[in-house]
C-alpha cells in the first residue's frame, strides 16, 4: 500500500490517472489538492470514482508558498506521502507570461517545496514535449536544454518549471514529457477545445462536399498526438514502477504523424474531402515561406486573423501545430513493455470526432431539428397577446419552434398558448414588464431555467403615438413612454440574452422597426426617434458580437392592423397589411436571417430621402397637412390640425393608397 498526493486531479489528465489510481488492488491512499473554490465540483467527481474512501480532499492552491497547504494537513501528510504527482499546470498557448509563470513556475516551486516539506519518497512532475521548443531532429528522453528557442509562454514556462525539478536535490524526481493530448480514444471525452480540435470547426464546414477530385496540399510538418487514456496509463505505469528516478519520459507516438495524415483522419469522420496528393518538402518550404512574408503586408495579418477567429483558431496555432522535433520514447517503450501501448490515431479519430460534434462543437446550437431552422428553436416574443406577435407566435409553433411568450397581461398570454397546445403546439408564458430591470430578467431567468437556452428573440412589442409636434410642446412624457418601450425595453431585453447566446456561439435577434424610419413619418416623432434608435443600436452590436455568431435582423414594417393603431380612426380607410402578413415578414426573419427586411415602397422613400431631401420633405408636408391629428391625440384651446378624421379628402384617400403602408 502507498500513499499518493495528485495536484490537478480535476483536469484532463487527472481525472483519468485518478481514476485509474484508485482502481488498482492495492490499498493505495490518495490526497488530492484542490482550491477551496473547487472543493465541491472535486467532491462530487470523486464520489463516482472507485473506491472514493480512500480519497482525502486538502486544500491548496497554486499560487501560494507550500501549495497553500495548512500546518495542520502538512503534519498529518509529513513522512507518509511515497508519490507526489505534479498534473496541476496551465495549459493555454495563448495566455500570457504573467499567468503562465504564476501557473507553470511558481507552482512547481511551490510543489518542490511542498514535497521537501513532506519528505516524499518521489516527485512525479508532468512536463510537455513543450520543452524542446524548436529545436530540430531527434529530441531524446535524456536531453533537456540543447539550446532550443522557446517560442510561447507556455513553451518557456514549461521548460523553467521542469529546470526547478531537474536541479533541486532535495527530493528524488521523474519527469513525463505527453505530446499533444487529445479525448479518450474508447469513449472521446474531452474537457476543452485544444490542439488539433480548433481545426475541427473548419473540417465540419467541408463535410458534405463531394470528395471526387484530387485535394492537393502542402507538407505542413509533423506533429504527435496521444489519446488521454493512454497517457494515464503509461503515467500510472511509470510512477508506481521502481528503479526510475532521475529519467524522463516520453509520453508520445513512436513514430511522428504528419500534420496532414491527422487531418485526413478527422475529415475522414467529417466526410469531409482529403488530401490526396501531398507536395514534396521544397515546395512546400517555399509555399510556407511566401504565406509567411505576406505577414508583412499590411492588412494581410489582420484579414487573416479574422477569419482564423471566425473559426476560433488562434493564430498562435500557426506556429506551433507542427514539430520540428522527432521525439524518440525509447527509454518509456522499454519500461512499458507488455503493457501499454499507443492505439493509431486513424482507429479513434472518429470517437474523438463523434464526442466533439455532441458536446465540444463551439456551434452545435446552430443545429437545428429534422422539420427545419425553427424546430426546437426557444423564440422569445414580446407583445405575443395580440397582433403581429400573437400571430407570429402561431407560426413558430406551427414550425416546430417553441415561442416563449412574453407581455404584460398573463391572462391573455395563456389564451395564446392553449391556442398553441390545441394545435399541437408547445408554448410558455412568461409576464413581464419591459420597462422594469427585475422583472425582464426575472422572466430571461425563468426562461433558460425551465428550457435551457434561448435562441432567438423577437422585439415586436411597442408603443406608437401619433401626434404632431405643435400638439407637443408640453408633453415631454410622449417621447419619453416612446422610448421606455419601444428602445429602452428592447435593449433591456437584449442585454439580458447576449451572455446566454456569446456563451452558446448562436443566437438570433429580430427587431421589428418602422417604415417611418426609413423616410418620412409627420405626426411620429416619438415613435419613429424610438424605433431608429433601436435600428443604431443593433447595427453597432452586430459588429460587436459577429464572433458570437449573433445575428440581428431589422423590420421595417409597413402599417398593421393592429390595436396599436385603432385610437387613430382616419386608418380604418388605409390600406393595411394583416398581422399574419407581417407575421409572415418576422418568420422569414427568423429563418433566412437576413439583416434587413422591407418593402418597395419603404426602400424607395429611403432613396428619395438620400437624394432630394427638400423634395422630400416638401412632399412629406402636403401630406402632414392633407391628413389630420386623432381626437385621441388631443390638443389645447383652439388648436387643431386638419380638416375632420373620420371622412379624408380624394387627395388623402389618393395619397393613403399612392404610399400603402406609411404612417401619415
Amino acid at each position: 500500500m502507498a500513499t499518493f498526493l495528485v495536484t490537478g486531479a480535476t483536469g484532463l489528465i487527472g481525472r483519468h490517472f485518478t481514476r485509474l489510481l484508485l482502481s488498482r488492488p492495492d490499498e493505495d491512499r490518495v490526497a488530492l489538492v484542490v482550491r477551496a473554490s473547487s472543493r465541491a465540483k472535486l467532491a462530487a467527481l470523486v464520489d463516482q470514482w472507485p473506491h472514493s474512501d480512500r480519497v482525502t480532499l486538502v486544500t491548496g492552491d497554486l499560487g501560494e508558498p507550500l501549495l497553500g497547504v495548512s500546518e495542520a494537513d502538512r503534519e498529518q501528510l509529513r513522512g507518509s506521502v511515497d508519490h507526489i504527482v505534479h498534473l496541476a499546470a496551465l495549459y493555454d498557448l495563448t495566455a500570457d507570461d504573467e499567468a503562465s509563470i504564476k501557473a507553470n513556475v511558481d507552482g512547481t516551486q511551490a510543489v518542490v517545496d511542498l514535497a521537501a516539506d513532506l519528505r516524499a519518497g518521489c516527485l512525479h512532475h508532468v512536463s510537455s514535449v513543450a520543452v524542446a521548443g524548436d529545436h530540430e531532429g531527434v529530441f531524446t528522453e535524456e536531453m533537456f536544454d540543447a539550446g532550443q528557442r522557446l517560442v510561447t509562454p507556455y513553451h518557456r514556462t514549461k521548460f523553467e518549471a521542469e529546470k526547478i525539478v531537474r536541479e533541486q536535490d532535495r527530493v528524488p524526481w521523474r519527469v513525463y514529457r505527453p505530446a499533444v493530448v487529445v479525448g479518450h480514444s474508447e469513449t472521446g471525452e474531452m474537457d476543452k477545445i485544444d490542439g488539433p480540435y480548433y481545426l475541427f470547426p473548419a473540417i465540419n464546414r467541408l463535410a458534405g462536399l463531394p470528395d471526387v477530385l484530387p485535394i492537393v496540399g502542402p507538407d505542413l510538418g509533423d506533429t504527435n498526438i496521444v489519446p488521454v487514456d493512454y497517457v494515464a496509463k503509461a503515467l500510472l505505469e511509470l510512477v508506481v514502477k521502481p528503479g526510475l528516478d532521475g529519467h524522463a519520459f516520453h509520453l508520445v507516438n513512436p513514430e511522428p504523424q504528419p500534420v496532414v495524415s491527422v487531418y485526413n483522419a478527422f475529415a475522414r469522420a467529417a466526410g469531409a474531402p482529403t488530401i490526396t496528393v501531398q507536395l514534396g518538402e521544397g515546395i512546400s518550404k517555399r509555399i510556407v515561406g511566401l504565406v509567411k512574408l505576406t505577414e508583412h503586408i499590411p492588412g494581410v495579418t489582420i484579414a487573416r486573423d479574422a477569419v482564423m477567429e471566425r473559426f476560433g483558431i488562434p493564430p498562435v496555432l500557426l506556429d506551433t501545430m507542427a514539430f520540428p522535433s522527432v521525439f524518440s520514447s525509447a527509454e518509456t517503450r522499454k519500461a512499458l513493455a507488455g503493457t501499454v501501448e499507443v492505439p493509431r490515431l486513424e482507429e479513434y479519430a472518429p470517437t474523438l470526432w463523434r464526442y466533439w460534434r455532441e458536446h465540444l462543437d463551439p456551434f452545435r446550437a446552430r443545429k437545428h431539428g429534422p422539420r427545419g431552422e425553427l424546430d426546437g428553436r426557444r423564440v422569445i416574443i414580446t407583445g405575443a397577446s395580440s397582433g403581429i406577435g400573437r400571430a407570429t407566435a402561431l407560426k413558430v409553433a406551427a414550425a416546430g419552434g417553441v415561442p416563449l411568450l412574453v407581455a404584460r397581461r398573463q391572462h391573455e398570454l395563456e389564451e395564446v398558448r392553449d391556442e398553441i397546445v390545441a394545435a399541437g403546439g408547445t408554448a410558455s408564458v412568461y409576464p413581464a414588464d419591459l420597462t422594469d430591470e427585475d422583472s425582464v430578467h426575472k422572466a430571461v431567468d425563468a426562461m433558460l431555467a425551465e428550457h435551457g437556452r434561448i435562441d432567438m428573440l423577437v422585439n415586436n412589442a411597442g408603443r406608437s403615438i401619433r401626434r404632431s409636434i405643435k400638439l407637443s410642446y408640453d408633453r415631454m412624457h410622449d417621447y419619453e413612454r416612446a422610448m421606455a418601450i419601444n428602445y429602452f425595453g428592447a435593449v433591456r431585453l437584449i442585454l439580458a440574452v447576449l451572455p446566454h447566446m456569446s456563451e452558446r456561439k448562436f443566437g438570433h435577434i429580430v427587431n421589428v422597426s418602422s417604415i417611418g424610419v426609413q423616410g418620412i413619418a409627420p405626426r411620429f416623432s416619438a415613435y419613429a426617434a424610438s424605433k431608429a434608435a433601436l435600428d443604431y443600436f443593433s447595427r453597432i452590436a452586430a459588429t460587436e458580437t459577429h464572433g458570437d455568431g449573433i445575428t440581428f435582423t431589422t423590420i421595417h414594417m409597413p402599417l398593421v392592423r393592429t390595436p396599436m393603431i385603432r385610437p387613430t380612426k382616419i386608418y380604418d380607410a388605409f390600406p393595411t397589411k394583416s398581422p399574419e402578413q407581417a407575421a409572415d415578414m418576422v418568420m422569414k426573419a427568423l429563418v433566412e436571417r437576413p439583416k434587413h427586411i422591407g418593402t418597395p415602397a419603404g426602400q424607395a422613400i429611403g432613396l428619395a430621402y438620400t437624394l432630394t431631401p427638400g423634395l422630400t420633405d416638401a412632399v412629406a408636408y402636403q401630406g402632414f397637412r392633407i391628413f389630420p391629428d386623432s381626437t385621441a391625440a388631443g390638443g389645447s384651446g383652439e388648436l387643431k390640425i386638419g380638416r375632420g378624421e373620420k371622412h379624408l379628402s380624394r387627395a388623402a384617400m389618393a395619397l393613403a393608397r399612392l404610399s400603402r403602408g406609411f404612417h401619415w
